[in-house]
């Protein structure tokens, strides 16, 4: 017997190699070992017939579609769940797609030649960071926008010695260096990442990105270079690890990419991310750096390589490589596929066959639920009558599902193309968030390319409104990446105050939460307008994110240890002291009830006004209110604050400080 390691849904599972088997199966018990929350009502049903070699029927249970990963192959493949305690066993279903051969009845064979071309290139494969040993790239700045120097912002004590860190880190990889004379000077946003560390990143937006004169190196057209692998039969996939970041700069763009912090001011000696013109500057040096190998099309930080068989697959693959290999590039190695027969690219599949479209992007509408009530009723016909102008016509079951057959039809959907301008119409509901890439036509009429929807995540669930829509934004581009990366696209939101906090031509603002500002910065590499409409303009975003589709999310792990203050040796306070006199204070109750619902429209209490100023910049976590990194205390705790800040005896100045880059509430400012 054969057995080999595979992952299913990111979960080691060991099967025996069958290749008398045409289909891939394990048991009801293994099935819920990999994905616990599934149930036997979520399998799809199997009508076949199962027998063992003794010709003992296997009772089914039903299938699934799942996820496998082998070796340098991922691929969606159905998989046959029986019943009782049987051996997991990988049909010749699975063979192909995970690049298993078969050579006599006995033997498994996958291609070992993977492997060895990545020991030949492990230096390419490599996890350190690459350097591109040509020219160092230069920016073509606007002569007639004079260099802007802002101050560096003021850095919390809680996370200044993470910043410092980080700071030490990237001067001795010599990515920063200190210098004294600086004409650019960008003020730094310090995302903090799900693990707590942090990235210091330039927020070019307020500086740079102004004096920037756009790359005027063509985005390229899809069409075109998907004609160009035309015929291929296997294919392989490389993936750029940090992309332009591998690019050194010359002197003068270091000096324009500037950051200043609390320590002084550091030139930047690599390309930074959040820099506008740096997607079309690397496009055109891959471009450059692999012409004239046939097959080979680099779209951004992917190369998409294309042969009629294994052999000059791999010989082409060894060209891109060694190319990488001599120019100081390097591949994300678990990013890559070396060897498939199909793979998915730009909203694409491309195997033997041809280029075929994906089930993805209409997956949102093909399972909308059917309306329960009248708002879910009204939701999806605000859907309907949005697209009606592409409708060939227009209440029972049997016409709800042909709506969305209709909607999801050639007739509502079409082709990607470069010539038109893109727009993500965005929106967010209490249990999910929506959005359509649409095309906007000459007429002015927008029609969709794709829709998206998915449900929020417990975690999720509890965000304030304003980091729900701001979610749905970024979920959206996410989900997008492929058609806006590299171009000009606006995003449509109804909910105004964002228009504040991730407009693609302002600062990022200094107070603001770590969860906002991370998605602050992962915004900064497109090039976006960000437009408001009103709800009843955006009935289609409204109906998606009312109907979404339930799609597993992983619940994110907390962006922070949030109260800072329980970093001190056996706290006085904890989080769950602050939230229980939170509930208890009849200001900050309500505060927090607005944070996570909204805020009324009407007057309020002059009470309120201070956290009504502030309400784009408040956020709960754990049953507390926070403003940027800073906890509000209930008014029941703020003297018990101040007496621990104060046992250490620093002076007020000292004192007040301390409590202002941990704790706020209404006059400790004052």
């Amino acid at each position: 017997k054969i057995r080999v390691k595979v992952a299913i849904e990111n979960q080691p599972c060991v099967m025996e190699v069958d290749s008398g088997s045409s289909l891939s199966m394990v048991s009801w018990k293994t099935f819920k070992q990999l994905i616990p929350a599934i149930r036997r009502q979520d399998l799809s049903p199997q009508r076949i017939i199962l027998k063992d070699y003794q010709g003992n029927r296997i009772p089914v249970v039903g299938s699934s579609q799942v996820q496998v990963s082998f070796k340098n192959h991922i691929a969606s493949l159905p998989l046959t769940v029986v019943d009782r305690d049987r051996p997991s066993l990988l049909g010749l279903q699975w063979f192909a797609p995970l690049g298993i051969e078969v050579a006599g009845v006995h033997r498994a064979e996958s291609n070992d030649w993977e492997e060895s071309l990545v020991q030949e290139f492990q230096d390419v494969f490599s996890d350190e960071l690459g350097k591109y040993k040509g020219t160092p790239i230069s920016f073509n700045l606007n002569p007639e926008i004079a260099p802007i120097r802002l101050k560096p912002r003021r850095v919390p004590f809680a996370l200044k010695l993470k910043i410092d860190e980080q700071l030490d880190k990237l001067i001795a990889q010599g990515i920063l260096e200190p210098t004294d004379h600086a004409r650019w000077e960008t003020p730094i946003v310090t995302p903090i990442k799900p693990d707590g560390s942090l990235r210091i990143c330039g927020d070019y937006r307020a500086t740079l990105n102004h004096a920037l004169q756009q790359s005027a190196y063509p985005v390229p057209v899809v069409q075109h270079f998907l004609h160009s692998l035309g015929g291929g039969k296997i294919f392989a996939k490389l993936d750029l690890a940090q992309a332009y970041q591998q690019l050194p700069v010359g002197a003068e763009t270091a000096e324009a990419q500037t950051i200043v912090t609390h320590r002084g001011a550091f030139k930047c000696n690599r390309l930074q991310f959040g820099v506008s013109v740096a997607l079309g500057i690397f496009q055109s040096l891959m471009e450059r750096l692999l012409q004239g190998i046939k097959g080979v099309v680099p779209y951004f930080d992917d190369v998409l390589i294309t042969a009629p068989n294994r052999d000059i697959l791999e010989k082409r693959l060894r060209m891109v490589l060694r190319k990488f290999k001599d120019a100081g590039l390097k591949v994300k190695k678990n990013k890559c596929q070396l060897c498939t027969e199909r793979v998915e690219f730009l909203g694409y599949l491309l195997d033997s066959q041809g280029i075929h479209p994906t089930d993805n992007k209409l997956k949102a509408i093909k399972n909308a639920p059917t309306p329960k009530n009248r708002t879910d009723l009204q939701a999806f016909l605000g859907l309907i009558n949005f697209y009606n102008i592409f409708l060939p016509q227009k209440a029972t079951e049997r016409a709800f599902q042909q709506v969305k057959d209709l909607l999801t039809s050639d007739a509502v959907l079409m082709q990607y193309n470069e010539t038109l301008p893109l727009t993500i119409t965005c929106d967010a509901s209490p249990f999910g968030v929506g959005a359509i890439l649409s095309h906007v036509l000459p007429n002015g009429h927008e029609a969709p390319i794709a829709f998206f929807s998915r449900t929020l995540s417990k975690a999720e669930r509890n965000y304030s409104q304003l980091d729900k829509e701001a979610l749905a934004v970024v979920s959206a581009v996410k989900r997008v990446h492929e058609y806006v990366y590299g171009q000009a696209f606006t995003i449509v939101t109804d909910h105004k105050p964002l228009l504040g906090i991730i407009a693609g031509d302002k600062p990022t603002p200094y107070i603001l939460s770590p969860r906002m500002t991370r998605w602050s910065e992962f915004l900064a590499a497109y090039n976006y307008l960000l437009q408001h409409r009103p709800g009843k303009a955006i009935p289609h975003a409204d109906a998606l994110s009312r109907s979404p589709f339930p799609e597993t999310v992983n619940d994110p792990a907390p962006t922070l240890t949030m109260l800072q203050i329980e970093t001190l040796h056996s706290p006085p306070l904890t989080a769950r002291d602050i939230a229980i006199e939170t509930k208890r204070d009849p200001v900050l109750a309500r505060v927090l009830s607005w944070v996570e619902r909204g805020w009324p429209a009407d007057q309020i209490h002059d009470d309120f006004t201070p956290f009504k100023n502030r309400q784009t910049e408040l956020f709960s976590q754990r049953g507390c209110v926070l403003w940027g990194d800073r906890v509000v205390v209930p008014e029941r705790l703020q003297q018990t604050v101040l007496k621990v800040l104060h046992e250490g005896h620093p002076g007020i100045v000292r004192m007040k400080a301390l409590a202002r880059s941990y704790a706020w509430w209404p006059g400790i400012d004052k």
